[in-house]
């Protein structure tokens, strides 16, 4: 590491949103080149700046800085250089120039300690003087915080968001309580804070510490879909997390609930403890079903005779189970209809909307992802949207505060259905249900037998295991579907029974093989040789889904293999390494959790831009087109053409999706899909999952590996235990 001194002569680039910068820095009459991150910084300061020279490929000899200083300036031209340069407004050259030249190297005294005194140059009021002064000592300010902040190892980015939030508190505030951070700053975790408390020297057991680690571990425990933890789980967690006993843990509990953080509630004989905001989520979702769940009068006959000419038209015909979920559909206000694959659910929905718009009733189609809502469009003919882009998504955080469609203004429609709903999560139905108007029909449709959403609940699962709303289920496979063995064989999993696999079938196939890396070998072949022809797809549309992340056939390792042989390196082709992970142009990636701020847009084939939105989502995919070094930034296309610009600060949220979990493929379709099976722990490897994985497939199903592990799965009912209460609270609210 070197230190180089100089001032700021010239920025050349700087990203606003992570404090990238490029800079000229005047040093001993030499020009340097500096890039890094720079909190605030403007031409004409004096820094010592921290790092090492390197060579960029294209931009030549750099000093890529660590950390960096501002000094104040020391002589009358380094004063009058910095007050010149733009720093303070309302000061120019000309203005700077008569300042230094009144109080000479005594001007940063005279601005600090006699500020009253500015007003002895010319062209400066008393009213200008106080303003100069309160700029210089706010710099002056900030300047010193810094320092302060990373003594405890707080890096610059961090710090100036502290400093922005808490100003001159931030001494106080770190101090007496470091975890408030976690609370008021994005970005900043519990472990973070943490980190800084130690440093600080708070102790392991001080009440902020320990309150702070029991919500960090509640709010931590729905990114794996719970939304509350029974009071043993939690204490138990906490405890292994904070490293204290659980009477220090449990004497907290009722403050907290006084407090309104977390909610305490007794279900039978165990004490549910919620963060306070996933509690009343599930209940504000039961309390609005419960308003939309109105009974209309309706003649079973005149809906008959209309549903029979919608089959005339169409072509189109139902079964006694659509019947009945087209009659339900008319009489009532909410109606959830669910089913397998091939058992019509396509079919009633369009009849439903054919009914609805014979009536002359406007519809909203939505999904949870674009992919399910482009399948929606495609299967119905009319527009469906993400429920996203249906709530006017604004770029605000998550949950309703991020919608324009809410309680305040309301969709405007009469008839509202929702399909794949096995993905929508407790936040994202109650911001629907904010939205929707008592009145407006809302019809929910989607396989309970799927796995849970990604997000924290089981909204399908528990609206129908609570048995107090309009369900009805579709079993009957139709004849055009009992064709298919991915249909078939999906139903057989789904009840239990064996699965022949004898490789006659057209569309499911079970290559036996039992090492990993054979496994590997033959799943490259079917990707770059065998299966685009064969459904008539590119490689790019052919998914690997696995159950695991870790292991010889998990995401993590499957990715780099996948990676050097479906987009190995080539000249011209840029490449970033984040992390563990090298990114490379043409790669295929995938977003892994929600960001409300990213902004994309749809551009024209000249460049221009003819459409733009806000939001990308866990799970959305998409190919790196470009890597621009340079303005550190990742230029990634996503379904529908829409292009993201990611900054490298956030290349955390994406990773390679060459193969991706079968829990991340939900809601999703792909032509073909290749399963990798070995063996893994029981709790993951289960009917469940391997039916959702089988679903996932239109044209053909390939899984490579262990017959005897496919056997198993099929026959092991276990799954993960989600701690979800909506059940409950529709109970308490219906009954």
């Amino acid at each position: 590491m070197g230190k180089i001194v100089g001032y700021v002569d010239h920025i050349v680039y700087r990203n606003a949103d992570n404090g990238y910068t490029v800079l000229h820095l005047v040093s001993k009459e030499e020009e340097i080149t500096c890039v890094g991150i720079f909190s605030s910084i403007a031409e004409g300061e004096n820094i010592e700046a921290t790092g090492d020279y390197i060579e960029h490929a294209t931009y030549g000899r750099q000093f890529k800085v660590e950390s960096f200083e501002e000094r104040a300036p020391e002589d009358e031209e380094a004063i009058e250089r910095y007050l010149g340069s733009g720093a303070i407004r309302g000061i120019g050259l000309a203005l700077a120039a008569r300042i230094v030249r009144r109080f000479k190297d005594d001007t940063f005294r005279i601005i600090e300690e006699e500020p009253e005194r500015l007003a002895e140059v010319k062209g400066i009021s008393e009213r200008k003087a106080m303003e100069i002064a309160t700029q210089v000592n706010e710099k002056r300010d900030l300047r010193q915080a810094m320092i302060y902040l990373q003594q405890y190892g707080i890096t610059m980015n961090l710090a100036v968001k502290i400093y922005n939030k808490y100003g001159q508190d931030v001494y106080g505030i770190l101090k007496e309580n470091p975890y408030r951070l976690a609370d008021d700053i994005e970005g900043v975790g519990f472990k973070t804070a943490d980190e800084i408390a130690s440093r600080i020297g708070i102790r392991s057991d001080s009440d902020f510490r320990i309150r702070s680690g029991i919500l960090y571990v509640l709010l931590g425990a729905s990114n794996e879909g719970h939304t509350y933890l029974p009071q043993e789980e939690l204490t138990k967690r906490a405890g292994e997390l904070l490293g204290v006993a659980p009477e220090f843990i449990e004497k907290h509990y009722m403050d907290l609930a006084i407090e309104r953080r977390i909610m305490l509630k007794q279900h039978e004989e165990q004490t549910q403890i919620y963060a306070s905001s996933f509690y009343y989520m599930e209940a504000n979702v039961a309390t609005m079903l419960k308003q939309l769940d109105i009974c209309y009068d309706a003649v079973d006959i005149e809906i008959e005779q209309r549903v029979r000419k919608i089959q005339k038209q169409t072509g189109m015909e139902l079964d006694e189970q659509q019947l009945t979920a087209v009659k339900e559909a008319v009489k009532n206000g909410l109606l959830i209809i669910t089913g397998g694959p091939g058992t019509g659910k396509t079919t009633t929905i369009n009849t439903i909307i054919r009914y609805f718009e014979m009536e002359g009733m406007d519809i909203f189609l939505a999904a949870p992802t674009g992919r399910a809502a482009k399948r929606m469009s495609e299967t119905t003919g009319y527009e469906a949207r993400t429920i996203h882009r249906m709530l006017e998504l604004n770029g605000g955080m998550e949950g309703s505060a991020g919608f324009e469609r809410n309680e305040m203004n309301p969709l405007e429609t009469d008839v509202i259905i929702i399909d794949e709903m096995s993905m929508v999560d407790i936040t994202l139905m109650n911001a629907l249900l904010k939205a929707i108007p008592a009145g407006t029909r809302l019809i929910l449709v989607g396989d309970v037998n799927q796995l849970p959403s990604v997000g924290p609940g089981c909204v399908l699962k528990d609206i129908i295991d609570s048995e107090v709303c309009n369900v009805v289920k579709l079993t009957k496979i139709f004849r055009q579907a009992s064709t298919s063995d991915i249909v078939v064989n999906a139903h057989k999993i789904n009840r239990g029974e064996e699965v022949t696999l004898d490789n006659k079938s057209m569309d499911f196939f079970f290559l036996k093989r039992y090492d990993a890396d054979t496994i590997i070998n033959v799943t490259l072949q079917l990707i770059k040789q065998k299966l685009p022809k064969f459904v008539d797809a590119t490689e790019y549309d052919i998914q690997v889904l696995t159950p695991m992340r870790k292991g010889l056939l998990g995401v993590e390792r499957l990715n780099g293999i996948l990676q050097r042989y479906l987009n190995p390196p080539e000249q011209g082709k840029r490449e970033k390494e984040y992390g563990d992970t090298l990114f490379r142009e043409g790669d295929k990636v995938m977003q892994t959790k929600n960001n409300y701020q990213l902004e994309w847009e749809v551009r024209s084939r000249f460049g221009l831009c003819i459409d733009k939105g806000m939001g990308i989502f866990n799970g959305d995919t998409g190919i790196i087109r470009e890597i621009n070094e340079f303005a550190e930034t990742m230029t990634v296309e996503f379904d529908e053409e829409r292009m993201v610009e990611y900054s490298f600060k956030i290349l955390d949220e994406l990773e390679l999706a060459y193969a991706i979990t079968i829990h991340k493929s939900q809601g999703s379709e792909y032509p073909a899909v290749v399963i990798p099976l070995l063996s893994g722990p029981s709790m993951l490897m289960n009917r469940n999952l391997l039916y959702t994985a089988v679903t996932r497939a239109r044209k053909c199903v390939t899984l490579v590996g262990n017959d005897v592990t496919f056997g198993e799965m099929i026959g092991n009912i276990s799954q993960q235990k989600r701690y979800s209460g909506l059940c409950n609270r529709l109970k308490e609210e219906m009954l």
